[in-house]
């Protein structure tokens, strides 16, 4: 099925309020002290595992559309970039959960941020991983946002090496099956 502008807007649309509505709704448990601690912790994790899951499948699931369809190489890169942006503000808000709940999950964070601060900070901390530079301003202290972190630095390598770096070469083999030398017919 081809998704028209309009429906990939209004499903990429949904998708991110997805993710905030899981946010919102694990920071209202948080906040109404309901669930203990741990199970707040597996809660994330097991949320944040299954939005990975899904991330992952998408990438892919574009890949082959984009092969099929065959995509020009700049309109796979921007439903890529609007995978790279949901991924790094899903894990950001994974972040901030664990740092409301656990403040000392991770170390380096401004102690005076609250609010749309906060996040951003966990945002900032998120694309310095997703994009492999990892300053180490912000670092993980808890084994939760060690997996955390591992889980998105995990995702962003397969994206951007195994997806993005080799779309040419990966949507050439898809297409044809495996890669002729040239060479070698012309002899």
């Amino acid at each position: 099925m081809r998704l028209t502008p309009i429906r990939m807007i209004a499903r990429n649309a949904l998708e991110f309020a997805v993710i905030f509505g899981a946010w919102w709704a694990i920071l209202e448990v948080i906040d109404s002290g309901r669930l203990a601690a741990p199970w707040v912790v597996a809660t994330i994790l097991i949320v944040a595992w299954a939005k990975t899951l899904f991330f992952g499948a998408e990438n892919i699931r574009q890949l082959w559309h984009a092969t099929a369809q065959n995509t020009p190489y700049h309109k796979f890169m921007l439903l890529m970039l609007v995978n790279m942006w949901q991924i790094m503000t899903s894990f950001a808000l994974d972040f901030h959960l664990l740092d409301v709940l656990r403040r000392e999950s991770f170390a380096g964070v401004n102690e005076s941020l609250a609010g749309a601060a906060l996040v951003f900070e966990f945002f900032y901390f998120s694309a310095l991983n997703f994009m492999f530079f990892g300053y180490g301003d912000i670092t993980p202290q808890s084994i939760p946002a060690k997996l955390l972190t591992l889980t998105e630095i995990t995702l962003a390598f397969v994206t951007v090496i195994f997806l993005l770096s080799d779309f040419i070469s990966l949507k050439d083999s898809l297409r044809h099956g495996a890669p002729r030398d040239e060479s070698l017919l012309k002899r």
